[in-house]
């Protein structure tokens, strides 16, 4: 009985063809589409112990990730493709969706103390440098790139990310440079290396903060740049001021009801006509994060829309100035890190365990659709702490010169 109730499940499926084959041994080709066409399938979906279907439709993205972490499924061919077919399937697939779990999803947003997001933070960053500089590249940049060319190493697009946002800020020598969400740091030395400028970087990981503290060190560059294990509202209680603010890639971890309180914190850390550059995901429309990447990746995390980043702007006075999509450098990003963590794979599991691997595996596969096909974007948006008159006119300082 429940082999006729998947199979008439999968029945429904538009794309494809991919192939089941259930715990019975038994198996079919789904995807009309792609049978009428000859064509082979394009992965085999092996179920390897019943599932329930209504556990599936209930909370599909949990449901379907856990089985696949604790081997109740497996996949033969390209992990991509049955992320895409969900994709283009996504309302069969959430036809019965409890609406409470979003709501109760809004509820733990409002109630997210300082302490819990500082706790979701280093649940995830504090895995162990160890474990991020396996698949990473040499500058330890956890976010996306900037590709000049689909064929640039990873290290170059990194290298150019960072240079992009700085050329984006018109840093000048002696200025205080501010960054927020300073990962491994490598954004705070390229800047005082190249422009002369005094660097601050903050972060809630215990492990950044050691990494960078060497790599200043190693660099030649204590005095000029330095990093604190510290909360961005609990420095700008300290009265903190600043010519720049950057942050990138840090904005997913402020959460919805703190919006307006990071940009409050901004307003107060940044000197009148300063320039800040908020580097963050994005969605078309407001909505609560994925769960399962709430529950295994990101605890606390949140992707704002972009309307809704923007509103908040002008309540603090500031100007918006220049506003880019990167939606494909990321996916391209992720490319990168996905093969980079697949030839690392035994490392990891040695490190972790199977479970942990395919978790892992599952958040970068999701990443690479999801840019591609869901509409997950990032953006830059660069804005000034009231009039700016002094500004470039053109955007042509930011290709003048790359070499």
């Amino acid at each position: 009985m429940r082999r006729r109730i998947m199979g008439a499940f999968f029945q429904q499926m538009k794309g494809g063809p991919f192939e089941v084959v259930y715990w019975d041994g038994s198996s079919r080709i789904y995807g009309a589409e792609g049978k009428k066409q000859g064509h082979k399938p394009l992965f085999r979906l092996i179920i390897n112990e019943p599932i329930s279907l209504s556990e599936i439709r209930s909370n599909p993205m949990v449901r379907l990730g856990e089985a696949y972490m604790n081997e109740e499924i497996d996949v033969e061919g390209d992990l991509r493709d049955l992320f895409q077919l969900a994709v283009e399937n996504e309302s069969a697939l959430s036809s019965e969706k409890d609406e409470s779990l979003l709501s109760l999803f809004w509820n733990r947003q409002k109630k997210a103390s300082i302490s819990e997001q500082k706790e979701g933070v280093r649940k995830h960053y504090d895995l162990g440098n160890d474990f991020f500089s396996l698949w990473l590249d040499e500058t330890m940049s956890y976010s996306c790139a900037y590709f000049r060319s689909p064929d640039d190493l990873l290290k170059t697009a990194q290298l150019q990310k960072i240079d992009h946002v700085l050329r984006k800020l018109k840093l000048k020598e002696g200025e205080r440079l501010l960054d927020i969400g300073s990962g491994w740091g490598w954004l705070i030395i390229r800047a005082v290396k190249k422009y002369g400028v005094e660097a601050v970087g903050i972060t809630l990981s215990e492990k950044q903060e050691e990494m960078t503290k060497k790599r200043i060190e190693k660099e030649g560059l204590k005095g000029k740049a330095e990093v604190r294990l510290i909360d961005y509202r609990e420095l700008a209680e300290k009265r903190a001021e600043f010519d720049k603010i950057a942050s990138v890639g840090m904005f997913e971890h402020v959460g919805k009801e703190n919006i307006p309180v990071y940009f409050q914190a901004v307003d107060q850390m940044l000197k009148p006509g300063g320039l800040s550059l908020l580097h963050t995901l994005t969605h078309p429309e407001e909505g609560p994060t994925n769960p399962w990447l709430e529950k295994y990746i990101f605890p606390w995390g949140y992707v704002p829309s972009l309307r809704e980043v923007v509103w908040e702007l002008p309540e603090h006075s500031f100007h918006l100035i220049d506003a880019e999509s990167l939606r494909m450098h990321y996916a391209l990003t992720t490319d990168r890190w996905l093969e980079n963590y697949e030839k690392v794979i035994d490392q990891v599991r040695q490190m972790y365990d199977e479970r942990f691997v395919r978790m892992w595996r599952i958040f970068l596969v999701g990443c690479t659709v999801s840019f591609r096909h869901t509409g997950l974007d990032v953006h830059q948006l660069l804005f000034s702490k009231g009039l700016n008159n002094s500004l470039p006119l053109t955007r042509e300082h930011l290709y003048r010169d790359l070499h």
